[in-house]
């Protein structure tokens, strides 16, 4: 007779739809809340989930956050409590991707988004 078990880990997504400013990049953006677990299974079934935390990014940059365990749960169970900021932690800050950070030489006109502090191209100070 054979057994297949093992150990895995999964993520979930988790319903909540709220449109929140976001701290870190000033923008307009939506949390994303999803859960990671680590779990036994017994034939491809999975029968006990353990380490369960719940995460928080932002539709805007991709910053992440640590939901509040409590508030993690209410939300996996179906509930539609309020996310606030003491209920979130940050784990990564991410950076947003369009053009509202672009920096442009006012000499030859080169855009970038990087942190020169110089123009690439003919040395001028941005």
């Amino acid at each position: 007779m054979f057994f297949v078990f093992g150990i895995s880990q999964g993520k979930k997504a988790l319903e909540y739809a709220k449109t929140v400013i976001c701290a870190q990049c000033g923008g307009y953006g939506r949390y994303q809340v999803f859960m990671t677990y680590s779990y036994f299974s017994l034939f491809f079934i999975p029968i006990i989930k353990w380490n369960r935390h719940y995460y928080v990014q932002m539709s805007c940059c991709s910053t992440i956050y640590e939901l509040d365990q409590e508030v993690g749960r209410r939300l996996a169970h179906g509930e539609q409590p309020d996310i606030t900021e003491k209920d979130l932690t940050l784990v990564q800050a991410g950076r947003r991707v369009s053009g509202w950070n672009r920096k442009r030489c006012e000499n030859c006109g080169y855009e970038t988004e990087e942190d020169f502090e110089y123009c690439p191209k003919c040395g001028t100070k941005l």
